[in-house]
């Protein structure tokens, strides 16, 4: 009987301390970086191109636009990924973009709401790229998930950005003369 009730005892300590995880860190804020070897107009674009984002984006499947003019603010997007064999799909909303600059986006899926802000510059010829983004679960249950997860998210930026910087510095698609 002893052992029962030390077992319920030490799990009703873990799911307490789970929740309370969740309340005391509600949001994950990470910023990343890199440097591409590509000037920043070529940058900014390969980086805008829905044809290059599964080039970039672990499990990116497919863009489809929902409302508003493509590209620009108030610009409503699904965006569809396949993640351990699920598919996800993350509603991308256009906050602020200033070209070859930044674009700053809210992207809501039913587990979390992320603001991120994707910024480029010139430096000696080359693209400094950075990215800074700020988290928020859903619900308790999903908060106390993105406190523990939030070394995996930076990682996942990371990799993200290495795939973006071999994806700039491969291109040789011509944007001179597209709309992009």
């Amino acid at each position: 009987m002893k052992f029962l009730k030390y077992t319920l005892g030490i799990l009703a300590i873990l799911i307490v301390g789970f929740f309370l995880l969740g309340f005391i860190k509600s949001e994950i804020v990470y910023d990343c970086g890199i440097i591409v070897d590509k000037p920043l107009a070529e940058s900014w674009v390969v980086s805008q191109d829905p044809e290059k984002m599964a080039d970039w984006l672990n499990g990116f499947q497919k863009f489809e636009h929902v409302s508003g003019i493509p590209g620009a603010v108030g610009a409503v997007s699904d965006v569809y990924f396949i993640t351990d064999g699920q598919e996800m799909v993350i509603r991308e909303t256009i906050t602020e973009i200033v070209p070859n600059e930044s674009i700053s986006m809210l992207f809501e899926s039913d587990f979390m709401n992320m603001e991120y802000k994707l910024s480029m510059s010139a430096v000696d010829g080359k693209t400094k790229i950075s990215s800074s983004t700020s988290a928020v679960g859903n619900s308790m249950v999903f908060k106390s998930f993105m406190a523990l997860m939030e070394s995996s998210l930076k990682t996942q930026e990371e990799t993200n950005f290495e795939n973006l910087k071999e994806t700039i510095e491969k291109n040789t698609k011509d944007y001179s003369t597209s709309k992009n």
